[in-house]
């Protein structure tokens, strides 16, 4: 057997296989002989079929099985031992006049290769790195809030200012119907607060919502309409009051602090504060990390330029599904997979080049960190390391969590390797501008 590479270009090849009749005859022999002990045909003892017969009858279905198995394997340990960085699998050139009854044969296979490039993590770019703080406003807000939550709730009759109004928004136009509770105070547009004032439950408001709120985000939130479509957003949305509630405040004693943080944690409406800004930003931090693990893989893909073997590519993603695909559906599926594709060759790279690994003690601590987070949303503020142990190896025991685990981590590893290498301005916001940075607004 000889197998040799032709260069069409840097990004594709065409590599031969050719076989010949020693290649492959003992194992096709050896398969016929276990046929000819297997065979059962009318007017001959199992097992004494004439092997003329068998040849005859199975020998070319054998011959293209046997070919056929020899061939990938022999491919494959081919682009192993020559350590060719392909993309998608090869492709068999297809002979129109392909001759089975020759005893050599010779096969074709277009391949395309990955290029060569480089990633420069160190390269000026306008990157921000943003410092989500918790505000006063937003801590006073919060204290509010828990105050109202923990404190008793009074049924009411008809609305006054500062009540809790459960109801429904909708627009049939826009198939708006969004079950929320609102208060009066929520509105930039006192007129539209005054609406509310002595309703009752059944009754409906109507409201515009252009200048309903501070800020158009907030409909995305109370109309669950998308963010491309809140901005300068003016119909008419219909609120059928359901439910008229208000609350006489908690009070903010030792007994609310304990059962919001457990014994002794919390002592004071400034520790309180203090407590609220801490779990805050530290979720707010996840959501900066995300923000700038994003616009890095947007700024590589802008800025690390190479060549793909587009013409093959399109080629393969018509084979490589349960269904072939047209030629022009073909087009249409690279069209959308070429950045991913891109993008994968760039993460390739970086995790090469800076030696990023995952090992077993990685998920491990990664999934005990994750449990114990959840663990402690549900009041289990120090659950045992046994209790946690067992907890990871049931996890861990599952394939699809395992490969779930894996990209988490490895996400992790490159947006701290990020954090290291890329350079990027540092910006502290609050929450209500990071929102309005992340849309670009």
């Amino acid at each position: 057997m000889n197998i040799t590479k032709n260069q069409v270009d840097a990004l594709n090849a065409v590599v031969t296989v050719a076989i010949t009749k020693e290649d492959y005859k003992e194992n096709v022999d050896k398969v016929l002989q276990n046929y000819r002990k297997n065979a059962s045909i009318p007017g001959f003892r199992k097992g004494a079929v004439p092997m003329s017969l068998i040849q005859k009858q199975y020998g070319k279905a054998v011959l293209l099985d046997e070919v056929n198995k020899l061939l990938q394997a022999k491919l494959n340990d081919y682009l192993v031992e020559e350590k060719l960085d392909i993309l998608g699998n090869p492709l068999p050139k297809v002979t129109e006049d392909f001759n089975w009854d020759a005893e050599d044969y010779s096969f074709d296979f277009e391949i395309g290769l990955a290029p060569e490039f480089t990633v420069d993590l160190g390269a000026k770019n306008k990157l921000v790195k943003y410092n989500i703080v918790a505000d006063d406003k937003m801590l006073d807000e919060q204290v509010e809030r828990i105050q109202k939550q923990y404190g008793k709730l009074i049924s009411k009759d008809t609305v006054e200012e500062g009540d809790d109004i459960r109801g429904t928004f909708t627009n049939e136009e826009k198939g708006i119907s969004n079950t929320t509770t609102i208060s009066t105070g929520i509105f930039k547009d006192k007129k539209a607060a005054k609406k509310f004032i002595g309703k009752k439950a059944g009754d409906v408001v109507t409201l515009s919502t252009k200048g309903l709120f501070d800020d158009d985000h907030k409909l995305m939130d109370y109309l669950k309409v998308g963010h491309d479509d809140v901005h300068g957003l003016d119909i008419e949305v219909n609120f059928t009051i359901e439910e008229i509630n208000t609350s006489e405040k908690a009070e903010l004693n030792q007994e609310l602090f304990d059962k919001l943080f457990g014994e002794g944690v919390v002592s004071s409406v400034n520790e309180l504060k203090q407590k609220i800004k801490e779990d805050a930003e530290q979720q707010f931090a996840s959501q900066a990390d995300q923000k700038f693990l994003n616009d890095v893989t947007e700024w590589l893909l802008e800025t690390t330029k190479f060549n793909l073997p587009a013409d093959f590519l399109k080629k393969w993603i018509q084979t490589v599904g349960e269904n072939p695909l047209s030629a022009e559906q073909a087009e249409e599926e690279y069209a959308k997979s070429e950045n991913g594709l891109r993008y994968q060759l760039i993460e390739g790279k970086v995790i090469t080049e800076n030696n990023l690994q995952t090992t077993f003690g990685d998920l491990k601590d990664y999934t005990a960190n994750v449990i114990r987070r959840q663990m402690a949303q549900f009041g289990q503020m120090n659950p045992t390391d046994a209790d946690v142990e067992n907890i990871v190896a049931r996890v861990l025991s599952n394939k699809d969590e395992v490969k779930r685990v894996s990209e988490q981590v490895m996400s992790e590893k490159m947006l701290n390797l990020f954090k290291e290498k890329v350079k990027y301005a540092a910006k502290k916001v609050t929450y209500q501008d990071f929102i309005k940075e992340m849309y670009g607004e």
